[in-house]
């Protein structure tokens, strides 16, 4: 069953979904079910997410801003407009260069 607070056929601005808080890292989830979902991430300049197994294969999408994400212990630089793939096991981190936004999908094989 699909889980989401978003109406089917309802039109949304993606980025405007979630805010950077000074507090710590921002997720809005947009929906989810068993094979995985797609949530947004919110960080501000220096916010991270510590080294942690990706749960399903990801597709990370940078909206706004710009991120280091670490796969394996190597660093990419990810701007606005770019996406990086991540095979689901895989270790990696994610530190805000500036003040980001990303989608992340998460989907199980």
């Amino acid at each position: 069953m699909l889980e989401t607070k978003y109406k089917f056929g309802e039109v949304h601005e993606l980025a405007s979904q979630i805010e950077v808080g000074e507090d710590r890292v921002h997720v809005c989830p947009i929906f989810n079910n068993a094979n995985g979902g797609v949530a947004l991430i919110a960080f501000k300049a220096g916010q991270k997410l510590d080294k942690h197994l990706a749960p399903a294969e990801l597709m990370v999408t940078v909206l706004e801003g710009e991120i280091e994400f670490t796969m394996i212990e190597t660093p990419h630089t990810i701007r606005a407009g770019e996406f990086m793939l991540v095979g689901e096991g895989v270790p990696h981190s994610v530190v805000a260069n500036t003040d980001a936004k990303m989608m992340l999908v998460k989907i199980k094989a």
